[in-house]
């Protein structure tokens, strides 16, 4: 049995994202959790782009409407994905994360929280942190962005929310587990946001609501008023934004353990603080998730720390912070959309 889950592991490990594997096996046991053993084999079979049941039926010599069916129910349980009409889906594999982890998002337990949250430290230590092009991106809203500044409509959130026709909300599932696990934090939990196909998906598999622009935005000043970091995918046109705190995030936690976090993520701005209109309050040290800002006579940002998202600059008293966009030549033009992403992240792991 376990040979066909270590296969399975090797299977997501050849995806853009990775699933690299550990000196525990502790990913094996995740997939073991999660998959029954016909899951795993018949997932083997599928690729990560969508194909139609006749199709995976032919490689896999079974049955199409028995297999359409057991098709239907894996992807029901968030590990693999569904797109097209519903009388004649496709079916495609999907990533551990983004993808297996969070659809997993009604299907928690504390046994899986226990695996997960060991491996995926060690994971972003060897998928996400090694290699140029990650899975998300930081971006600010647009009040935190001074008006002069020449800011393209993918790096501001309104922007991207405003253009979407289908919007579905749902929960956090960091914040989820945290608070299943006995570590609940107080920020929002209704606030990540699935765009397009994925929103659909979300929907479909009963993960979250469908919402309309309108409501998107008052959950987007929500998120910016308590102060969550924004992180959508790593493209001009995401399929999603997730609404991050540094106590319950993956992503953030890991990265805050680094000495230069600025350096593992794609941002184009960072914080920046006018010493003389400081009045040394330290609202802003509170308010940041990467231990970003000190405070002697004044505040300061250390800029190997910031990640440019802003949360500290409402928060201020005084406006004496404000976001300043790197030069040009450290700007970063992401990915026009997340096809282009996963390509460049399985060139840079080689896989194709």
């Amino acid at each position: 049995m376990t040979d066909l889950y270590k296969k399975l592991a090797l299977h997501l490990d050849k995806m853009p994202a990775g699933f690299p594997a550990t000196d525990s096996g502790v990913e094996v046991k995740i997939l073991e959790r999660l998959f029954t053993q016909e899951e795993a084999a018949i997932v083997l079979g599928l690729n990560m782009w969508p194909e139609p049941v006749p199709v995976i039926a032919q490689r896999l010599s079974m049955d199409p409407d028995s297999l359409g069916n057991t098709l239907m129910e894996i992807s029901k349980k968030g590990l693999i994905f569904r797109t097209g009409k519903e009388d004649s889906p496709s079916y495609m594999a999907i990533q551990f994360v983004i993808g297996i982890w969070e659809f997993n998002l009604n299907r928690l337990n504390t046994d899986l929280i226990r695996d997960v949250n060991e491996y995926l430290p060690q994971y972003m230590k060897e998928s996400w942190v090694k290699h140029k092009t990650k899975q998300l991106r930081v971006i600010p809203v647009s009040k935190e962005v001074t008006v002069d500044l020449a800011t393209m409509p993918y790096e501001i959130a309104e922007e991207i929310i405003s253009k979407q026709k289908k919007i579905v909300v749902s929960d956090c599932i960091c914040r989820k587990e945290h608070g299943m696990v006995g570590q609940p934090c107080d920020y929002p939990m209704e606030v990540c946001l699935s765009f397009g196909g994925g929103a659909y998906y979300y929907e479909g598999n009963g993960l979250g609501r469908s919402i309309d622009v309108e409501e998107a935005l008052a959950i987007l000043e929500k998120g910016r008023q308590a102060g969550l970091v924004l992180q959508p995918g790593n493209a001009k046109d995401p399929g999603n934004i997730c609404m991050c705190c540094g106590c319950c995030c993956q992503v953030l936690v890991n990265l805050k353990k680094l000495e230069q976090p600025s350096k593992a993520v794609h941002s184009n701005y960072f914080a920046q603080v006018d010493a003389d209109a400081c009045v040394g309050c330290q609202a802003c040290i509170t308010r940041c998730h990467m231990d970003a800002i000190v405070v002697d006579d004044a505040a300061r940002v250390v800029l190997d720390r910031c990640i440019g998202c802003g949360v500290c600059v409402p928060v201020c008293p005084s406006d004496a912070i404000a976001l300043v966009k790197k030069q040009e030549t450290d700007q970063y033009d992401p990915p026009e959309n997340t096809i282009e992403t996963y390509l460049a992240m399985a060139q840079e792991r080689g896989n194709i």
